[in-house]
């Protein structure tokens, strides 16, 4: 038997959209998912190996330089020729025949050289190294804040997950009841009771609370899209919360202060900090430095021949007196770059206080609003209750109906949102008071 096209067509659609998986899941699952495979904090630690990678690079002023050559040459250079020979241990008294001296023949010279070179005192690198500790720490601490944040995140997407669920369920019972009217409505309508108008009115109620429902669970999978995103997985899964959106009280005082000891502000201090060591490395430059060094040396007339060797042993103190304006500038830059820094951490630090004294107002003002909404909801529930009885035995207009459900419906919805706001507002001075 063939299957029309349209069929397959029909079953294919089908098939797609319900291909979207539902999921149970606990905010406990999404942060151990967040911190094992979020990309934000794969890149905060390399961030850090980065840094840590820059302080291992000064191990240089402590370590020696060791380099090892091969060398070969052919020569008829007089002084080249000559040294060549001298420093293979092969030259007799013939070769001081001036003929011979001013005219050599054809010479060729292989040398192996091993040389290392020690710095002894060296006070920029000193300095640099110092920084490059201080930006390694710091890059430590922001690596934590970065973890912080992103908790926090969490915290965020899931109450919004919990909020859209939430707003799913008021919207399909307030669905049932539009639709439950709509049918005595009809039902009053044909026995006479009721005006067109007023059935009217009712079927305009149901059309609107499915357009809510329709946007209410289009949020649900941006809610779920997004942390599918922080946990850096495939974005095709609809989370439903394994636990409910409840009120979470804090008993934490308002007389709360900030700390220089949280991660980020801790962070920029040592940032300002590396500034200041590099600005002071920069001022060093100007000092002379003290290497030692050495070479040991063997020549030959063959290819990789050892039959002559020699060896140099010394220190040297080298001071460049000037390099133009160079250095100058240089410091100057350095300078600027550490009065910057400690510009930005005071403004930082500012900012954060006036986050902070916000966020308590907040926090104050949704404790206040929380009250306020579910003695609004009692009170539109009660209301809804007594019209619908009313309703019932006609004592009730349609309108009136409608117009005390749409009431309760917010109210709920409202209500939902308070505790997200409440909650949400409690966990980022959590976070803004970490240390």
């Amino acid at each position: 038997m063939k299957i029309p096209y349209f069929n397959i067509l029909i079953v294919t659609l089908c098939i797609v959209a319900s291909s979207q998986a539902q999921t149970k899941i606990s905010k406990e699952e999404v942060l151990q998912k967040v911190q094992k495979h979020n990309t934000s904090l794969k890149i905060a630690a390399q961030n850090y190996e980065e840094a840590k990678a820059d302080y291992t690079q000064t191990n240089a002023i402590f370590l020696p330089n060791i380099t090892a050559s091969h060398t070969g040459i052919v020569t008829t250079n007089p002084l080249m020729a000559f040294g060549s020979k001298l420093n293979q241990e092969i030259l007799t008294q013939a070769d001081f025949n001036p003929d011979l001296l001013n005219n050599p023949k054809r010479t060729q010279n292989f040398a192996t050289k091993i040389e290392i070179q020690q710095p002894l005192v060296n006070l920029d690198g000193i300095f640099q190294r110092k920084a490059a500790k201080t930006k390694m720490e710091a890059t430590t601490l922001q690596t934590q804040r970065t973890q912080e944040f992103l908790s926090l995140e969490v915290e965020k997407a899931y109450m919004q997950l919990q909020l859209a669920h939430k707003g799913v369920i008021v919207l399909e019972k307030a669905l049932k009841a539009a639709e439950s009217n709509q049918q005595m409505a009809e039902n009053n309508f044909k026995q006479g009771y009721l005006q067109r108008a007023d059935v009217l009115a009712v079927e305009v109620r149901v059309t609107e609370v499915k357009n809510q429902l329709q946007t209410a669970k289009s949020t649900i999978k941006n809610a779920s899209n997004y942390l599918s995103f922080l946990m850096n997985e495939a974005q095709n899964t609809v989370f439903i919360p394994a636990d409910s959106l409840q009120v979470t009280l804090t008993n934490q005082s308002s007389d709360v202060v900030l700390s220089k000891n949280r991660s980020d502000i801790k962070a920029m201090e040592l940032a300002s900090e590396a500034h200041q060591k590099m600005y002071k490395a920069n001022k060093m430059d100007f000092l002379p430095r003290l290497n030692a060094f050495g070479s040991y040396e063997l020549y030959d007339d063959a290819l990789f021949s050892t039959d002559a060797s020699g060896y140099v042993i010394g220190a040297q103190l080298t001071w460049d007196v000037f390099k133009g304006s160079k250095r100058y500038g240089k410091v100057q830059k350095s300078k600027a770059q550490y009065e910057k820094s400690k510009l930005a951490y005071e403004q930082y630090k500012s900012k954060s206080e006036l986050e902070l004294n916000n966020t308590k107002r907040l926090l104050a003002d949704a404790k206040e609003r929380l009250k306020l909404t579910e003695l609004a909801l009692h009170q539109s529930e009660e209301a809804l209750r007594i019209r619908k009885n009313r309703y019932k035995e006609g004592l009730e207009k349609t309108s009136d109906l409608l117009m005390t459900e749409t009431q309760y419906a917010q109210k709920q919805l409202e209500y939902y949102q308070t505790v997200y706001q409440y909650n949400y507002t409690k966990a980022y001075l959590d976070f803004l008071t970490k240390e």
